[in-house]
């Protein structure tokens, strides 16, 4: 299996705070789960966590390389940047990472956050998600619990199975 590719200062173990989330599920296709990945502009439909995502400089619907949006979760504005993009194709994963920020100073928090989507053997698929973050919110984030991380991430990948497979339908 794949893994995902990390930018200097945000590797795990070095990080303030660490989320991973993986879901394999049988009966959908890398295919079928991206777009409601790359088309931000979806994910409100599916986890109440994210909302008010909007495009700069006039890109959009789907993400690519370079691209600039907004989003609020977790209840913080996010300004992104993303800085991995890599549509899933035969014998290939799917790729999508954005570097992530909110605040200034002392408030600042800075994230990476990644995606691989890639199809496995027998008609299954494998969806991960993990994040690391920077700065004092995350120092507080990381000793949360229950972990609102890993559970709110765990909420994207159920809602995004659940989007594909309606819409496979």
């Amino acid at each position: 299996m794949n893994e995902i590719f990390w930018p200097k200062g945000y590797l795990p173990g070095f990080s303030a705070n660490f989320a991973s989330n993986e879901l394999i599920v049988a009966d959908l296709s890398a295919v079928d789960v991206w777009p409601f990945l790359a088309e931000a502009r979806r994910w409100p439909s599916y986890y109440e966590n994210s909302a008010n995502v909007r495009f700069h400089d006039g890109a959009g619907p789907v993400l690519a390389e370079g691209t600039r949006f907004y989003f609020e979760t977790f209840g913080f504005p996010v300004e992104a940047e993303v800085v991995e993009y890599v549509a899933p194709v035969d014998g290939e994963p799917g790729r999508v990472a954005w570097h992530g920020w909110s605040g200034d100073g002392a408030t600042r928090l800075d994230v990476h956050h990644a995606w691989l989507v890639e199809d496995l053997s027998d008609g299954r698929v494998r969806i991960l998600t993990q994040e690391t973050q920077n700065g004092e919110p995350a120092k507080d984030l990381a000793k949360t619990r229950p972990n609102p991380m890993i559970n709110g991430h765990q909420d994207w990948l159920d809602g995004l199975v659940v989007a594909a497979r309606k819409a496979k339908v």
